[in-house]
């Protein structure tokens, strides 16, 4: 117990000392007028209270990845633990701070156009190919998981016996409503609710645990373990670990997510809360399902046994009605299902947005959204008829790469106004290497090479990228007059 609560202690501290000091480097102006305001369209520029915005923002960010990933990070043994609470604080959370203050002072900007804006035109139109990449593919992990877990609910607790087919197509036809409308009828009004619901459920698996005669809190870890594979398969902790986790430590579907709230945002003190808070409150959520993976099964090799039959949904469905009964077990599985929908959703709008951007298209006609919004679901329908599997191997290293890219475009930014660029350039360093080191090394997406050549390779790359990202952004050193035009004082009135 006391290794949860150490953990725990950390993300709260991590928010109010290492968030506070990133506010101050970034230096937040709250006299300058936000996007919600100056851009107001009633669609997607929209002002929203600071307290649905955060909730908002939480469901976006968390999909299934702060429970699918610790679940899987778990079989690694208390490790994940570790790199949750160090990902979070230093990388996960910094991460989303930036490209969310990032795109509040470009206008509400996409993470493609603020990455073109500080690193140049090629990586701009890098980023747009692989922010729709990984938004479609976020999409239709979002659309398969959900369904699957639906499906077994259903026939679990009824005479039912449904095919996840039908559950696709209702939850499709969700997105395409969510997808279109403006963002206050449904994503403000009904999103609040459930992060409320998914922070009660996951606060109550956890209590539910502690205080069950029936388990303890990680029986038999010994303190080494935390620096130790514990992997009953032998699977690699290097890279693996820190590509599976995913949205619990650090994730670049985040990026392409909080300029989505940037829009809403009422004032630049917000972003904080919103933004760095957000994070830290998925962390949590994914420090709980950890540890009950760890707690539930007793070992890790009970674990294991859990995952082999049902995956991670199977450990959900498991220690949800184990924990709480039926009835909680239902709730706690809604909450659980609801994630992945609500994040789903705003992958889909994220895409759009971000397509309109790229082709310079309004979107405060009906007519216009759908022509962004139609092709991108199309696509998706398509690819969820692929193995899940497999998409959610491609997923996860898009995913990560995308942070990456996420990461040098904020160093790029301090570099150029000369402040502390090592408060990401660090973290980028770290996660290009084990993107790098995952795809020189994996079997079955990357080259097959050995461990130690890619881990060599993938540190000598992230320095490569370290010097250009100096060199690209040292020449813009002396602000722009975009980039004076951009720091000047706009009042609120």
């Amino acid at each position: 117990m006391w290794w949860f609560l150490i953990c725990l202690a950390a993300l709260i501290g991590g928010y109010f000392i290492y968030g506070s000091f990133i506010e101050r480097i970034f230096g937040i102006n709250e006299k300058r007028a936000t996007p919600a305001y100056t851009q107001q369209d009633g669609v997607d520029y929209v002002p929203l209270p600071t307290s649905k915005v955060y909730l908002v923002q939480l469901l976006n960010i968390a999909g299934v990845g702060p429970i699918f990933g610790p679940i899987m990070g778990a079989l690694y043994g208390p490790a994940a633990l570790l790199w949750i609470v160090i990902g979070s604080i230093f990388a996960g959370a910094v991460h989303d701070y930036f490209s969310g203050m990032l795109s509040i002072r470009n206008n509400g900007a996409s993470v493609p156009s603020i990455t073109g804006k500080y690193l140049g035109n090629s990586p701009r139109h890098f980023m747009n190919v692989f922010a729709i990449i990984l938004l479609v593919l976020v999409g239709v992990v979002f659309v398969s998981a959900p369904a699957g877990m639906l499906t077994n609910l259903i026939n679990e607790q009824t005479s039912l016996h449904l095919g996840t087919g039908a559950m696709v197509v209702i939850i499709f036809a969700y997105y395409i409503l969510a997808t279109i409308v403006p963002v206050d009828k449904i994503i403000g009004r009904l999103y609040p609710v459930f992060g409320a619901l998914l922070i009660f459920m996951s606060v109550g698996l956890m209590t539910a645990i502690s205080f069950s005669g029936e388990h303890t809190i990680m029986p038999g870890f010994q303190f080494g373990d935390m620096f130790s594979n514990l992997n009953p398969h032998d699977m690699p902790l290097w890279p693996a670990l820190f590509i599976t986790i995913a949205c619990g430590a650090i994730s670049g579907f985040h990026a392409t997510q909080s300029p989505l709230m940037a829009r809403c945002m009422e004032n630049e003190k917000n972003g904080r809360f919103v933004f760095y808070g957000a994070m830290i409150g998925e962390g949590i959520i994914a420090l709980i399902w950890c540890t009950i993976s760890l707690s539930f099964f007793d070992s890790v090799d009970g674990l294991a046994d859990a995952v082999s039959h049902g995956g991670p949904g199977n450990v959900v469905y498991t220690s949800s009605f184990g924990l709480l009964g039926v009835f909680g077990g239902i709730l706690a599985f809604l909450g659980v299902v609801i994630l992945p929908i609500t994040s789903g959703d705003t992958a889909f709008r994220s895409s759009r947005l971000i397509l309109a951007e790229y082709f310079n298209l309004e979107q405060k006609t009906l007519k216009s959204r759908l022509m962004m919004a139609m092709p991108l679901f199309v696509i998706g329908g398509i690819l969820t008829q692929v193995d899940f599997g497999i998409i959610w191997r491609y997923f996860g290293f898009a995913n990560q790469s995308t942070a990456v890219i996420m990461l040098w475009t904020a160093s790029a930014y301090l570099i150029r106004h000369q402040k502390l660029h090592w408060i990401t350039s660090i973290p980028a360093l770290f996660m290009t290497t084990v993107c790098i080191s995952f795809i020189l090394s994996s079997q079955t997406l990357g080259f097959g090479l050995p461990m130690q050549i890619s881990t060599i390779l993938g540190f000598i790359g992230s320095v490569a990228v370290l010097a250009y990202v100096i060199k690209v952004a040292g020449k813009h050193k002396n602000l722009s007059h975009s980039d004076k035009a951009t720091d000047n004082l706009t009042r609120i009135t």
